[in-house]
């Protein structure tokens, strides 16, 4: 569950614009609106850097973004020949060695 760091404090009544830096299907802008709502302040809107939800949003109001990505996503049976012929890598630096 998201909740607030320690210490901070969304003051009532004031106005508040949700930004993520990737936004796919806004679930976590929804659940820190939550908070917002909780806080008793002004949710003004939905921003972010990177749209890739393909339309796809679970946010029912408008999110201003930089740039959107068209990202398709294919079932592990259904992959395009091309596609085939790259080797899978799970992504992320989590296990690169110094």
């Amino acid at each position: 569950k998201l909740t607030l760091r320690r210490g901070f404090v969304i003051p009532k009544d004031k106005n508040v614009l949700i930004v993520e830096d990737v936004i796919t299907t806004g679930k976590s802008a929804l659940e820190c609106s939550e908070i917002v709502r909780e806080c008793n302040a002004n949710l003004v809107g939905y921003a972010c850097i990177i749209d890739r939800s393909n339309n796809n949003l679970l946010i029912k109001n408008e999110v201003v973004s930089q740039i959107k990505f068209k990202l398709s996503t294919f079932k592990q049976n259904e992959l395009p020949e091309n596609l085939k012929k790259i080797p899978p890598v799970k992504p992320g630096s989590k296990n690169i060695s110094q």
